[in-house]
């Protein structure tokens, strides 16, 4: 695979990339651990053009030879947290202390996905520097599933750390912070 250019693109811009996004996201997902069905793209890239109208959204992708090869999408965690989705969950592993201190007015990085014949090129570390490298004061996390072994090794390789919290639920997930995450030195998990 020729190399890829990762750049980060407006919200105005991401129609240009749909289709591959959509691609990438069926194709990412649709093993294991998360064992999506295809039509699940389809409903992220309806959710995906409202995620874009998120205070602080930001998204990446990376392409070669005009084929999107990954993306990601972060986007600024409300002050008032959350309860849909994961978010009851996380809320309840952190306790609303650090709940409040660690994620609220973070950035979030709520996808990313690389082609898995991309995989091992750097991709995915190149999209995670690009939505996070406005993290206010370094804070920014995410969520993840332990049983996503790739995932959590580049996570980990790029100095993203375990929060020592489980998180309640048959999803197995977990929540990690970011490299410049003043939490981190709280947060370490085995």
């Amino acid at each position: 695979m020729r190399a890829a250019e990762v750049r980060t693109v407006e919200p105005g811009e991401l129609p240009r990339y749909a289709e591959g996004v959509r691609d990438v996201y069926a194709r990412a997902f649709a093993g294991p651990p998360w064992h999506e069905d295809p039509a699940q793209a389809a409903v992220y890239a309806e959710r995906l053009a409202r995620d874009a109208l998120r205070p602080g959204f930001t998204a990446a992708v990376s392409v070669s030879a005009g084929t999107v090869s990954g993306f990601a999408t972060a986007w600024t965690t409300p002050e008032v947290f959350p309860a849909d989705r994961s978010y009851g969950q996380v809320a309840e592993a952190l306790g609303p202390e650090r709940t409040r201190a660690w994620l609220c007015g973070a950035l979030e990085v709520n996808e990313l996905a690389v082609a898995p014949e991309a995989h091992g090129a750097g991709i995915g570390a190149g999209l995670l520097e690009a939505v996070t490298a406005r993290a206010p004061g370094g804070r920014c996390w995410l969520l993840t599933s332990v049983r996503a072994e790739a995932a959590l090794r580049l996570y980990e390789r790029t100095g993203w750390r375990r929060v020592a919290a489980p998180v309640p639920g048959k999803a197995a997930l977990v929540v990690l912070l970011g490299p410049g995450h003043p939490g981190q030195g709280d947060a370490w998990a085995p």
